[in-house]
């Protein structure tokens, strides 16, 4: 690929790259930094891209790398708090008195089929900004950038048992926004 056929491309990547970032990071201006530094990597760093994935795969790459290094700079640096919003009280009106649903989640169908849908990461994403900041960051450490428990514990400087806490909150908070704005409504 040319030069100005990449620059072209990754110009076309570059909305996709900042929605990805900013649902990240919460912050326009380091989703905007972030976004720019994975632009001038992908331009600088051309002679590594072989064509065996698609450019959109490995911009996306370069991309979570960048914003991995921003998390562990920003825990490094003291500026990612983690003081969780909401209390346990939140989820205790889910379930009775010993302990199961008060109402059961519904039949989410083929989960596979779902995530073929784009309407389905409209709505994940709307989910994933309703979640209180530390708790999504937690969260996406986990489950979006890969990273381990343990790691996520040396880097927000947590406990295992609280990032256990705050990741069960998320799936429970994620969980009841898809029943309520995807899954009840199709």
């Amino acid at each position: 690929m040319s030069d100005p056929d990449l620059q072209q491309a990754l110009q076309k990547l570059r909305p996709t790259l900042l929605r990805f970032a900013m649902l990240q990071l919460r912050d326009e201006a380091a989703a905007e930094d972030v976004v720019q530094e994975t632009l001038l990597a992908a331009l600088e760093g051309k002679s590594s891209f072989s064509g065996r994935s698609q450019l959109k795969t490995w911009a996306v790459s370069i991309l979570r790398n960048k914003i991995v290094d921003l998390m562990r700079r920003g825990s490094r640096e003291g500026k990612l708090p983690l003081v969780d919003e909401h209390g346990d009280e939140d989820f205790d009106a889910l379930f009775d008195g010993s302990g199961h649903w008060q109402e059961p989640p519904g039949d989410w169908g083929d989960p596979a089929a779902v995530l073929e849908q784009r309407d389905f990461y409209d709505v994940l994403e709307l989910c994933m900004k309703a979640l209180p900041e530390n708790v999504a960051r937690v969260f996406t450490m986990r489950e979006v950038l890969g990273f381990e428990t343990e790691e996520i514990c040396k880097e927000l400087k947590m406990s295992t048992s609280n990032c256990w806490v705050v990741l069960y909150r998320a799936r429970m908070r994620l969980r009841e926004c898809l029943q309520l704005r995807w899954f009840s409504v199709r």
